[in-house]
């Protein structure tokens, strides 16, 4: 994948939801970490709830119009090693995800969809 490819993007129900929740909650950040339960899809955290470390990989910096400051989108090394030739669409669907990220109360929740880069 090249410089000018984004690796991740939003889809205009996702950055809606992130402009709603930005306003009550500040600063986000996604992790995606491909473990159990909803672990495969992006939890949203206010930024810096969730602690990164040597295991993950900040795979983009996210611009949301009207949120003043980039969403970070980590990802564990194993799942970006797997993805690493595609692209990750954030989109947001009905029903209930993980109580840990901050869209469970809303009846929606985050989801990963992908396309593979220069098939």
């Amino acid at each position: 994948m090249d410089d000018t490819t984004p690796r991740v993007e939003l889809t205009p129900a996702a950055a809606d939801l992130l402009r709603q929740l930005h306003s009550v909650h500040g600063p986000l950040m996604f992790h995606q970490s491909g473990g159990c339960c909803d672990g495969s899809a992006p939890m949203c955290y206010p930024e810096g709830e969730f602690r990164t470390g040597g295991s993950d990989v900040l795979l983009a910096e996210l611009e949301v119009d009207g949120v003043a400051e980039p969403v970070s989108f980590w990802i564990s090394r194993s799942q970006y090693e797997a993805w690493s030739h595609t692209r990750l669409i954030v989109d947001v669907v009905a029903g209930r995800g993980s109580g840990f990220s901050l869209e469970a109360p809303e009846g929606v929740r985050f989801l990963t969809r992908s396309r593979v880069v220069g098939a």
